[in-house]
């Protein structure tokens, strides 16, 4: 295991060194710079919400720590990048280093456990939830994600669902259309949109997760739930049937998307939506945090959402948590800061404007639009699924090839390669 982590290190560096050296911006460098001088005097809050709502979210959080520890300097070193492409290249650099931020995003599951934590560079937060009475105010299911044998490395702010797809609702109004609830829905809604010269699915993947998170949807509404899942675990082949019939409709699908769609971002392609360029898109639900408090929208009079085609009951997890790194200098400030993220006054001050809904299962629903209410009470009875493209299904270092697959497929459209890919990177899958 010791062997697999330190390969993986590897790989994560990489990767950094490669993400860091293309970047367009120079605040990557800076940021990294900045943490290395001051890690250890502040309180460094290390994430990727620098857009939409989620950046809003991040300094509700720091407001409220503020209020209640006046004394503690906080640095939000935030490294902007949708996904964290930049962040988890600076990251990388930094933990291989021994330069670790105070806390850092990490998403729960694989990105966590098969990364950080079996890599040896996390502390256990047992006796901070025990402090803070945490054990039955997380489902157990989300406590199990960010735990490793038996101890628990991080404290998840919140839960968002991946598959969404949101839809103009004036588009649909105008044309006498449905929210497509099937595959079959999806094309015949597609065709009759596409007819009138209106683009019906908006796609930017600019950078390539969000193609592989359009992906990862049609193979949780193809496979079901639990063959979904065994594709992680190596149980089910990405040669088998059902995910040659899911590489198809995703090969359809793109027949249906904006041609500019290699130059945009997920807000650019969300834009789309909003300005009535174009009718469906399907992402996570910081969707809603940008239509609301960036572009003042309404939910349900300019936008709507369902479930993704075929994924009616079923619930795409992703969850942004925060934990103790090794060897930083401010351990009991960290701690701090994680009780304030975990408590309910704390979850409710960031979800609202983030667009997510809180991790607890106790929060106030009266905080939450009609959205969020949806989506808290879908949460406690939906099948639950692990996202790919967020870092929860799988290692990063398999998300990373099937990124590249992904980015490749959207311009070749190649089944056969793109299957016999995927088959070859998930070996690694298999333990």
């Amino acid at each position: 295991m010791r062997k697999k982590a330190s390969a993986w290190l590897a790989l994560a560096l990489g990767i950094g060194m490669a993400l860091s050296g293309c970047s367009s911006s120079n605040s990557s460098s800076d940021n990294a710079k900045q943490g290395s001088q001051k890690a250890g005097e502040k309180l460094e809050i290390f994430s990727w919400w620098t857009g939409a709502g989620e950046e809003d979210g991040l300094k509700a959080l720091i407001k409220l720590f503020q209020e209640k520890y006046p004394d503690i300097e906080v640095e939000n070193a935030a490294v902007a990048g949708g996904a964290g492409t930049n962040a988890k290249a600076v990251l990388a650099s930094r933990m291989q280093g021994n330069d670790p931020p105070s806390t850092f995003q990490v998403h729960g599951g694989a990105e966590l456990n098969e990364g950080w934590v079996a890599a040896g560079k996390m502390e256990p937060l047992n006796d901070l939830y025990e402090k803070e009475g945490w054990m039955d105010k997380f489902p157990k299911a989300l406590i199990d994600m960010v735990s490793k044998d038996g101890n628990i490395y991080s404290v998840p702010v919140n839960i968002h669902r991946g598959n969404v797809l949101w839809y103009n609702k004036k588009i649909f109004a105008d044309n006498g259309l449905q929210p497509p609830k099937t595959f079959d829905e999806f094309f015949q809604v597609a065709d009759k949109l596409k007819a009138k010269g209106i683009t019906p699915l908006a796609l930017g993947d600019k950078e390539p997760w969000a193609a592989t998170h359009l992906f990862e949807n049609v193979l949780l509404g193809t496979l079901g739930t639990e063959n979904y899942k065994k594709l992680w675990t190596g149980e089910l082949s990405f040669n088998d049937p059902q995910v040659k019939q899911a590489v198809e409709t995703f090969k359809k699908m793109l027949n249906y998307i904006n041609e500019d769609h290699s130059s945009r971002n997920w807000q650019d392609a969300a834009q789309l939506v909003a300005e009535g360029k174009a009718a469906m898109y399907v992402m996570g639900d910081w969707v809603k945090g940008y239509f609301v408090n960036d572009l003042k929208l309404k939910v349900n009079e300019d936008f709507g959402y369902v479930p993704v085609p075929n994924t009616e009951g079923k619930f795409m997890v992703i969850t942004d948590t925060f934990g103790l790194p090794k060897g930083v200098k401010n351990p009991d400030d960290v701690k701090k800061f994680l009780a304030v993220l975990g408590s309910v006054e704390g979850q409710d001050a960031f979800n609202p404007l983030k667009g997510s809904i809180p991790a607890r299962i106790d929060a106030d629903p009266s905080k939450y639009d009609e959205y969020g209410k949806q989506t808290m009470q879908d949460f406690k009875t939906a099948e639950l699924a692990p996202s790919l493209a967020h870092g929860s299904a799988a290692p990063e270092g398999f998300v990373t090839k099937v990124n590249q697959a992904v980015n490749i497929f959207v311009t070749q459209k190649d089944v056969k390669t793109f299957i016999d890919t995927l088959a070859s990177a998930a070996t690694e899958l298999k333990k």
